[in-house]
C-alpha cells in the first residue's frame, strides 16, 4: 500500500519541493499529475500572488488550470489584526501585491518610516520577500521597529532554494534588522499551524499529508498542525539536518523526491531497509552491511539507496539522548550511502 493511498490530500510547499527557482523538479511534477487526491500548495513564499504561482505551476506543466495555492500572505493578515487595529498605519516593506492586500484589510500603508519616525504613528511593519529589499528597506525597518511599531514577517525562511544555490531568504533579511535593533520580529506563515488548516479545510482534507524540503517550516509546521509529512531531500534541509533534528522538526516519512509518495508508507519511515542495519556504539551509530539494489520510484539507483541508508541510521539516530557526534560505515555500501551524504 502506497503512503499516497493513507492519506485524503496533499498539502505541498514549492521552493525546493515542486521547483528550484524557475526550474521545474521534474519527477514532483509528474507525480502531482498522476495523484487522484486533491492538493493544495502551501508556499512561505510571499513575493508573488496566488494568480502568479498558478500561472507559474501551469507553466512548469501541472495539468490543472486551478491550482489551490496559499502563501504565508493568508496567514500574516490575521498575525497583524492581532498587533494592530485596522485603521493604523503600517509600514509594509515587500511587493506591491503585499502593499495590496495589507491596504485591502484596512489599514494605511506606507513604505517609509518618514521624515520624524517616532512621530509617524507606525503601529507596525510587515515585511514580505522581495528580491528589491536591501539596505535601503531593511533602514525603513529599523526606523520604525526603533520607535516602537510591532515587527512582523510573512515568513522568517532564511534561504531561498534556486537553480544556483540557496539566496537569502526573508528571515535572512530580518535578522540584519534584529542586529541593529535588537527586536525580535513575530512570523505568519509555516511553521504556525494556521495555514496548513485553512488549506486542509478548503480541499475537503481530514488526514492530509504534508509534503516539503525544510525541516524548521515545512515539517515543524506539519506537527504543529497535527499532519503527518514527507520530507523530501530536494530543497534546504539534507541528512544532517536530519541527523541532528530535535523532536519538534522530524518528519514521519523521507523521501528521495515527492515522487516517493506513490512507494509504499512501511519503506518511507525510519528504519532498516535495503539490507543495511544501524547501531548505537557510545555516541556514534554504526551503519554495517547494505546491498546493491536500490529501492526507488524510478529507478533512482544511489539516491535511493543513499536514502534507504539515512531512514536506517536515523532510526537509532533519533533514538538517541543526543545527535550522534559520528556515523561510521562499516561496508562498502555504507561507505558510498555516507560520502553522498554531505
Amino acid at each position: 500500500m502506497s503512503l499516497l493511498t493513507q492519506h485524503d490530500g496533499l498539502l505541498v510547499d514549492l521552493d525546493g519541493t515542486v521547483w528550484n527557482g524557475d526550474t521545474a523538479i521534474a519527477s514532483a511534477i509528474s507525480a502531482l499529475n498522476d495523484v487522484s487526491v486533491p492538493v493544495a500548495f502551501v508556499t512561505n513564499n510571499a513575493s508573488k500572488a496566488h494568480a502568479a504561482v498558478a500561472e507559474k505551476l501551469r507553466a512548469l506543466g501541472i495539468n490543472n488550470e486551478s491550482p489551490t495555492v496559499f502563501n504565508s500572505v493568508d496567514a500574516v493578515v490575521q498575525l497583524l489584526q492581532q498587533e494592530a487595529e485596522p485603521g493604523t498605519t503600517v509600514l509594509v516593506v515587500g511587493t506591491a501585491w503585499l502593499q495590496e492586500t495589507i491596504a485591502d484589510a484596512g489599514y494605511r500603508v506606507v513604505t517609509s518610516a518618514g521624515d520624524d519616525p517616532v512621530n509617524a504613528g507606525i503601529a507596525a511593519v510587515v515585511q514580505g520577500h522581495n528580491p528589491e529589499n536591501g539596505w535601503a528597506q531593511l533602514s525603513e525597518i529599523a526606523l520604525a521597529v526603533r520607535a516602537g511599531a510591532r515587527y512582523i514577517l510573512t515568513n522568517a525562511d532564511a534561504s531561498l532554494p534556486t537553480e544556483r544555490g540557496f539566496y537569502l531568504g526573508n528571515g535572512a533579511m530580518a535578522a540584519a534588522v534584529t542586529a541593529s535593533t535588537g527586536v525580535l520580529p513575530r512570523a505568519a506563515g509555516k511553521p504556525e499551524p494556521e495555514l496548513f488548516h485553512l488549506a486542509a479545510q478548503k480541499i475537503g482534507a481530514k488526514n492530509p499529508l504534508c509534503i516539503g524540503d525544510r525541516l524548521n517550516t515545512d515539517i515543524a509546521g506539519a506537527n504543529n498542525a497535527g499532519f503527518a509529512s514527507l520530507h523530501v531531500l530536494t530543497g534546504v534541509s539534507g541528512a544532517i539536518e536530519l541527523l541532528e533534528a530535535p523532536p519538534e522538526h522530524r518528519p514521519t516519512y523521507i523521501g528521495v523526491d515527492l515522487a516517493d509518495v506513490l512507494l509504499p508508507a512501511e519503506q518511507l519511515r525510519p528504519g532498516a531497509q535495503n539490507g543495511f542495519t544501524a547501531r548505537a556504539d557510545g555516541h556514534d551509530v554504526l551503519l554495517e552491511r547494505g546491498s546493491i539494489e536500490g529501492h526507488g520510484n524510478n529507478g533512482q539507483g544511489q539516491a535511493a539507496h543513499s536514502a534507504a541508508a539515512l531512514r536506517t541510521v536515523l532510526e537509532v539516530a533519533w533514538a538517541l539522548p543526543k545527535p550522534p557526534r559520528y556515523i561510521h560505515p562499516r561496508s562498502e555500501f555504507a561507505e558510498k550511502a555516507v560520502d553522498s551524504w554531505n
